[in-house]
């Protein structure tokens, strides 16, 4: 037996998530089900971590255990060719034993897109989260920089999460129009993302920029340690788990 590492790439749009659960159609799902095919046998796959519904990802990476040794191209290949339509499978190498792809995972990187145009695209409905409202970007520029660094995030997760610690690092939180700026483009990245973390930093910032929150409060609203105290969970299209390193 061996333990194969496999980067992958989704389209959430038609997903109930990534995790396997009883009612609706999730990605580990339907790899688990490629997987089998192929092996002749029950195969269970590891992710680095989950995404909710409608959430896409770029760089997901999992694991699993594999009954032979196989030239990692032709298996890529097996997978990539089997798995339906919105599932790639970019990359598959073999790695040792003892990799988990979750618990191993030093950073990750998120990307969350904003259509902001007037009119809205009806090709982004699904990829970016729509924002009627006028906004100044300026103000989300300036508060970006206070989520840098570590700090118990619990005022930006989701009540939701059973995670004892809500600490977290932030390494990298920035932003950036589009060439024809009618989208904004948020990337985030640290050592580990809370459960909606990303997406209630996001509506946080919109907030920010719209003038109803203050765009100073960041620092504030982190320590209350008081999800009350942050912006709304911005919609899951626009999110993507874009890179996880080791």
């Amino acid at each position: 037996m061996v333990r194969y590492k496999a980067i992958i790439a989704y389209d959430g749009t038609n997903f109930s998530g990534f995790q396997s659960q009883i009612n609706g159609r999730t990605v580990q799902d339907e790899i688990e089900k490629t997987l089998s095919k192929i092996a002749n046998q029950t195969i269970k796959i590891h992710g680095s971590g989950r995404t909710d519904a409608g959430v896409h990802a770029l760089g997901q990476v999992i694991d699993f255990v594999w009954p032979f040794e196989r030239a990692s191209e032709k298996l890529r290949f097996a997978l990539d060719t089997q798995t339906p339509a919105d599932i790639a499978v970019r990359k598959v190498e073999l790695v040792a034993d003892s990799f988990h792809s979750r618990y191993q995972a030093k950073e990750k990187t998120y990307e969350f897109r904003v259509d902001i145009g007037k009119p809205r695209s009806p090709f982004r409905r699904f990829y970016s989260s729509y924002y009627p409202y006028e906004l100044d970007v300026e103000k989300i520029k300036r508060a970006l920089p206070d989520f840098l660094g570590t700090h118990d995030f619990t005022s930006f997760c989701s009540g939701k999460s059973a995670v004892k610690s809500k600490t977290r690092t932030i390494y990298e939180a920035t932003m950036e129009m589009n060439e024809n700026r009618d989208e904004l483009i948020f990337t985030f990245r640290g050592d580990g993302f809370l459960y909606n973390m990303v997406r209630i930093m996001v509506g946080t910032l919109l907030k920010i920029g719209n003038g109803r929150i203050s765009q100073d409060a960041i620092s504030q609203i982190i320590v209350a340690r008081d999800r009350n105290a942050a912006g709304p969970t911005a919609h899951p299209e626009g999110l993507y788990l874009k890179e996880v390193k080791y």
